[in-house]
């Protein structure tokens, strides 16, 4: 029988590549996005206790009440917003399903969503499976800011939906007021959904303000916003998330979500609800993931590599123009082989090639983690 691909292609991703050859070297892993340590003792004793009162059962479809209540809370008190737990929040298995669901729900066959590239690399891959056609604008080397005027000249007949991430992975950048309001003014202008990525609404630094698009109340009419409770308590493996949107586009989502995953895990979500009472587990991000950026950006000053300042996540992209003419992908693996740390090149991240001469490394370790691989990053 033979097999057609809904994909372009069936490549593996490069998170899977530079993992696996950072484990074949034994490389320090800066290259994946996940810490090297563990969620707070807090919330594992609370999936204890939920987990040992036996709630191992499903839980609604769109959640546990008790937790769309409690993100609702957090909303209200991040963003000044009050949302209906019952008809405007589901709780999802992670972010990335979030996104593929929202996507099967509203892009049909031939359908255009625009991406801002560098992507992350579910984006484009679940528009082609919903039959859509990506339509990518590409940041460019050295600021990565959207030109929405480019934006603008993109969009035709065929447009159904644009597709944000803010702050950025892999650039760590952040979308500024003036970005959501040009924003605003084409989603209402043309009828468009925005699907906006906000996984790591929190962690944002130097005192900024994350710009989501819950603060802006007409882009809010034709949005939906993905986050990720893995990304915000260090619990990547649980695959935790949750969509927020208003109750129309919100009632496709979820008549879409029931037949995917229905719902997600139980025990998790009864944990989940009580931690996020308290304020402090989130709101302590900033100045958590500021001290390890700036730590890694002080271990590597003296290093040829020159840190482009990242505004958010936590990623940090590394410019090598003064080491290597090799192209990005060739200059990853030749730091995982040769010099033992494992980064992540922005290229894979582009439909299109690109000549920018820059690594992602992800900074969410532990300090002696950190150590380690600035030693050897300053041997270049």
């Amino acid at each position: 029988m033979q097999i057609q691909s809904k994909l372009a292609s069936e490549g593996l991703t490069i998170f899977t590549i530079m993992s696996a050859l950072a484990k074949e070297h034994k490389a320090i892993n800066l290259g994946q996005g996940f810490p090297d340590y563990d969620c707070s003792p807090e919330l594992r004793e609370r999936v204890s206790k939920y987990l040992n009162e036996g709630k191992n059962q499903y839980c609604p479809m769109p959640g546990l009440l008790e937790l769309r209540k409690a993100i609702c809370n957090k909303i209200s008190r991040s963003y000044d917003l009050d949302l209906n737990p019952e008809t405007q929040v589901c709780v999802t298995a992670g972010g990335t399903q979030a996104l593929f669901t929202a996507i099967e729900a509203f892009v049909h066959p031939g359908d255009e969503v625009i991406v801002m590239e560098p992507a992350y690399d579910s984006y484009i891959p679940s528009i082609q499976i919903a039959g859509g056609v990506a339509i990518s604008y590409a940041m460019k080397y050295p600021d990565y800011k959207i030109d929405w005027n480019h934006v603008a000249s993109l969009i035709t007949d065929k447009t159904r939906m644009i597709m944000i991430n803010t702050p950025h992975n892999p650039t760590g950048t952040i979308l500024e007021k003036e970005d959501l309001e040009a924003l605003e003014l084409l989603v209402t202008k043309h009828d468009l959904i925005l699907l906006s990525d906000e996984v790591y609404e929190h962690l944002i630094y130097d005192e900024a303000q994350h710009e989501s698009v819950l603060r802006f109340p007409q882009l809010f009419e034709r949005s939906l916003a993905v986050y990720s409770f893995g990304k915000t308590f260090h619990t990547t493996g649980w695959k935790m998330g949750y969509i927020v949107g208003p109750e129309y586009l919100m009632k496709e989502f979820k008549n879409i979500h029931q037949w995917n995953v229905f719902s997600v895990n139980s025990f998790l979500q009864y944990a989940l609800a009580e931690h996020l009472q308290d304020p402090v587990h989130y709101e302590s991000l900033p100045a958590f993931f500021q001290k390890k950026r700036d730590y890694l950006t002080e271990a590597l000053v003296d290093s040829p590599l020159k840190a482009m300042s990242s505004k958010g996540t936590y990623f940090q992209l590394y410019d090598y123009t003064g080491i290597s003419d090799l192209n990005d992908l060739e200059f990853a693996k030749y730091l995982t082989r040769e010099v033992g740390v494992a980064a992540i090149p922005l290229s894979p991240f582009y439909k299109e090639s690109i000549e920018a001469k820059v690594v992602r490394l992800c900074f969410a370790k532990k300090l002696e983690t950190l150590d380690q691989a600035a030693e050897r990053l300053n041997k270049l």
